[in-house]
């Protein structure tokens, strides 16, 4: 298990951050002022990354929190877990994406089936040399196959660290139409049992089992909400190569 105090960097909002549980869990803010971000100290090349965490309950409008792997410089791979905030009673959106060399698009977007701010939850990341795939509370929820052979770019080309971080995103809620109430500030998100597993044991090969199939198959049909790949006004100049081929999941 990570320490939050030693493994890992402020890197905005110092002021806006607390350490607790000897180590093991750190809450951070967001006001009118500052919001707040970290990264690992440690850099991963493959790798299960694991955080538990309690989203901003109430009226989260506008704001983001996030858990990612992020390599450095403009042409960086990145892998994106960010939790864009809503009004009361309305659900958070968990949106996903993967970045190779500086170039995105991926987006894929999904409803939590449950209240992501009464209590804490498991959120992962698997990066391994034949896939990427995303976990919550073990339960996968996206799948990013190594299909470079098929020329389809893979983030495989630099160590990334992982971060976590909350912050203003003004187009976040409803594609911006609604705005942080800074009224309601600070909003709090706390992260706790931080693991960074580099194990070479980790890699489970290309295929997900027969149970985890299944598992993906029912958050699809049940809780996506928007996938790229069935964007038909997106990419006018023309589909991505690994939607054209219908290998996006």
């Amino acid at each position: 298990m990570a320490d939050f105090n030693t493994d890992v960097d402020i890197l905005w909002g110092r002021d806006h951050t607390v350490i607790t549980n000897q180590g093991q869990e750190i809450r951070l803010s967001l006001d009118g002022v500052s919001g707040s971000g970290l990264q690992s100290r440690q850099q991963f090349f493959y790798g299960r990354f694991d955080m538990k965490i309690k989203l901003v309950p109430g009226n989260s409008a506008g704001t983001v929190a996030s858990f990612y792997l992020a390599g450095s410089g403009w042409s960086k791979d990145e892998i994106d877990m960010e939790f864009l905030g809503n009004l009361s009673g309305q659900p958070y959106t968990l949106h996903t994406n993967v970045y190779t060399q500086g170039e995105g698009e991926r987006e894929q977007q999904f409803y939590l089936w449950f209240d992501p701010t009464v209590d804490f939850h498991t959120y992962s990341i698997l990066w391994t040399p034949f896939r990427i795939t995303l976990y919550v509370d073990g339960v996968p929820i996206r799948i990013y196959k190594n299909r470079e052979s098929m020329g389809i770019p893979y983030p495989n080309k630099q160590a990334m660290r992982v971060h976590s971080s909350i912050w203003n995103a003004d187009w976040a809620t409803r594609g911006g139409l609604i705005k942080v109430d800074w009224a309601q500030a600070p909003f709090t998100v706390a992260f706790r049992d931080l693991v960074l597993d580099a194990s070479s044991r980790l890699d489970p090969g290309v295929h997900l089992s027969a149970s985890d199939q299944a598992k993906l198959a029912w958050v699809r049909k049940n809780y996506m909400i928007y996938n790229y790949c069935a964007d038909a006004k997106r990419f006018p100049q023309g589909w991505p190569r690994e939607c054209s081929l219908g290998l996006y999941s």
